[in-house]
């Protein structure tokens, strides 16, 4: 038996129980579907005990599982109540994460418009990778998140868009084919270390156009993806706010990896206040700061 039950992984379970199915859940509550099926599997395992199963195309609750809804239930009121209570949800300080793509261009300007929507409030800043700040939103660790958006069940209210660019050091050349069928060239990319939505999409497309991909350099940082990338060690994928990182140049003789959205993803129960200040802050951001994206380009894959 488990020895205690996750507050998060209840609310999910109740919402899509109200909400009739995982796919509303995951709207409702600004997650994921794969996040609000991950929670589900988690309590499972907690418990030892199946929860929901699949009735065709629906999915159903078991025994044991209208048994937790029961309870879940119960210990979500009392929960609640006692946040109500304790008035935990007038903190002062507001969080707010980012993705480092998003941080160097955006979070200036929403600092300046947080400060003066809130002058009595102080602002704190937490940067990490979309995927933990999905987490951490959902856990209600911070208040709202910029994240990245590159599936379509992506959490948050879409703010904007930027192109997603490759990058690479100005001297570099990429590889050529030795005109053997039998011999594959392999393509050295940079890349965020795995789950990571532009890492993904630059395998799809450099594959579709018939490359055999390398990954040569990974890392869990901004700042490590480019200073591998700085140093000629491959291509990189990363978003186009206007300029390239120092010492790098944008590569416009690749395909086309298209557009990525920054959404705004906000914890639940969040002042409705705060949000629309940070979605109107977002808006105006991209309003001033709109990058073309770049031109459609038909390439053959034997022509990079």
């Amino acid at each position: 038996m488990a020895d205690s039950l996750d507050i998060v992984q209840l609310r999910t379970f109740v919402a899509i129980a109200d909400c009739g199915g995982f796919g509303r859940a995951a709207s409702a509550l600004h997650l994921s579907q794969p996040t609000v099926s991950q929670h589900v599997r988690l309590l499972e395992r907690k418990l030892g005990q199946t929860l929901v199963e699949k009735a065709g195309r629906q999915a159903a609750f078991t025994a044991a599982g209208d048994r937790l809804l029961v309870q879940a239930r119960r210990i979500l009121t009392v929960h609640d109540d006692a946040l109500l209570s304790l008035d935990v949800s007038h903190e002062r300080t507001i969080v707010i994460g980012s993705t480092e793509t998003a941080a160097d261009q955006i979070l200036p300007q929403l600092l300046e418009t947080m400060r003066d929507a809130f002058p009595d409030r102080k602002v704190q800043f937490l940067i990490d990778r979309s995927t933990q700040m999905e987490d951490a939103v959902a856990r209600g660790a911070i208040d709202l998140a910029i994240v990245l958006g590159l599936s379509p069940d992506a959490p948050g209210s879409p703010v904007g868009t930027l192109p997603l660019d490759w990058y690479s050091a100005p001297g570099w050349s990429p590889p050529t084919d030795s005109g053997d069928p039998a011999e594959s060239v392999e393509w050295p990319l940079v890349a965020y270390v795995a789950p990571c939505g532009m890492r993904q999409r630059a395998l799809e497309v450099l594959t579709a156009h018939g490359r055999t991909v390398t990954v040569v350099a990974e890392s869990t940082s901004l700042e490590g993806v480019i200073a591998a990338t700085r140093a000629g060690l491959g291509v990189a994928a990363m978003p186009n706010a206007g300029h390239p990182p120092d010492g790098l140049t944008v590569r416009r003789d690749l395909p086309s990896l298209g557009l990525m959205t920054l959404r705004l993803a906000t914890r639940r129960g969040l002042d409705v206040e705060i949000e629309q200040v940070a979605l109107v802050a977002l808006e105006e951001f991209f309003a001033t700061h709109t990058v073309a994206p770049p031109p459609l380009v038909s390439i053959h894959p034997s022509s990079f």
